[in-house]
């Protein structure tokens, strides 16, 4: 065989497989971050043909946890607890989803870098020195002995909707290990349908249990800040002061709450910025509080128990505006009507987000509301 036939034998196939190779780039699927040379949709900042939404969740919402994942669950008897359930689920629709945050702040709070360069409530930054005082005094800075040693949590967050009324949920509610109540939602004379049993209950000044007699036995008290004037309501709370100061105040406040410095815990801020910016897309305004850029209570404590709890559950979630005569709370007759819309929250926009858990079965939703 002569050289240049010899030449030609050895670059055809070259040439053929280096041509299969750069169509095969070409005609590749973009991921999320990739540039390529799909045209970009410059109304929502995405390529057009990503397999991921404005967000970073997949478009797609059915993903298959791995293999071993799907075993490793597969084989659990039912009713077991499945460590690392919600954070697998989570990591598979939202793979920018990271674990490890803290619950509550502690001692080293200022060491929380995705925090402590914002105002409340997205973070705590001019408040380190109030904080400093009533974490020194409180202690304490997890769930309690009993639940921290637990290596698997199901968690439930009780929300307030009228939905839970008649559905005798209270006993199953009482399974959870972690029982999450928010703000003044009563328990007593309530419990066929919303429990008895409250392992924390999250609020802010405006929302806290006025009625001291209210306040359950045994439960902690998580405090949830929205502006720097609800840090010195709670030092006044902490250390017994006489309240003063309520100018600021959008509404009246508890002036006593009924614990035990060392069962009060304050709410790590992250979960209200993930939520507000990373999770909905609420607006970033400078990292300020502003029209329609915080999320409710309730999706912030969904938020804290998919980096803290193995398996997650709601109960009492979803407005349904096609019913405005429904009620609106379980414990009270105001109707679903008297909604009207909110300066601070962006309840379609956060109800799109909840959704998607639900969908992809990162949380269960006992009520189905949302």
């Amino acid at each position: 065989m002569k050289p240049t036939h010899k030449l030609l034998f050895f670059l055809c196939p070259m040439l053929v497989l280096g041509f299969i190779y750069y169509s095969s780039g070409m005609l590749h699927l973009p991921v999320w971050g990739q540039k390529t040379q799909l045209e970009t949709d410059s109304t929502v900042g995405r390529f057009v043909g990503s397999v991921y939404d404005k967000q970073g969740f997949l478009l797609q919402l059915d993903t298959k946890l791995s293999q071993e994942l799907t075993y490793k669950y597969g084989n659990l008897s039912d009713g077991v607890c499945k460590p690392g359930y919600a954070a697998a689920k989570m990591t598979a629709i939202y793979p920018k989803f990271i674990k490890p945050a803290p619950m509550f702040l502690d001692r080293n709070f200022k060491r929380l870098a995705k925090v402590n360069s914002y105002l409340p409530p997205f973070g705590f930054k001019t408040q380190e020195r109030i904080i400093d005082s009533i974490l020194t005094t409180t202690k304490n800075y997890g769930l309690g002995e009993q639940l921290d040693s637990r290596s698997c949590k199901r968690c439930i967050i009780v929300g307030n909707g009228g939905i839970l009324s008649n559905k005798s949920l209270g006993s199953r509610i009482d399974e959870y290990d972690v029982v999450v109540r928010l703000n003044e939602a009563p328990v007593s004379g309530y419990g066929k349908d919303v429990g008895t049993k409250t392992t924390m209950r999250i609020t802010y000044p405006e929302g806290a249990i006025q009625k001291p007699d209210s306040y359950e036995k045994d439960s902690l008290f998580v405090f949830s800040a929205f502006k720097p004037l609800d840090f010195k309501w709670l030092r006044q709370m902490v250390f017994k002061e006489k309240l003063k100061g309520t100018e600021g105040f959008w509404k009246s406040v508890a002036h006593y709450v009924p614990r035990e410095p060392t069962e009060i815990r304050i709410l790590n801020p992250y979960f209200i910025q993930e939520a507000a910016f990373q999770f909905i897309g609420l607006p970033f305004n400078n990292g300020l509080m502003g029209k329609g850029n915080i999320p409710t209570l309730g999706t912030v404590a969904i938020t804290m128990a998919l980096h803290n709890c193995d398996e997650v559950a709601v109960a009492g979630f979803g407005y349904d505006m096609n019913t405005p005569h429904a009620p609106l709370h379980y414990y009270e007759t105001v109707k679903m009507s008297a909604i009207k819309e909110s300066w601070t929250h962006n309840i379609a926009k956060e109800k799109e987000f909840l959704r998607k858990l639900v969908r992809a079965n990162v949380i269960t939703d006992l009520t189905n509301g949302i």
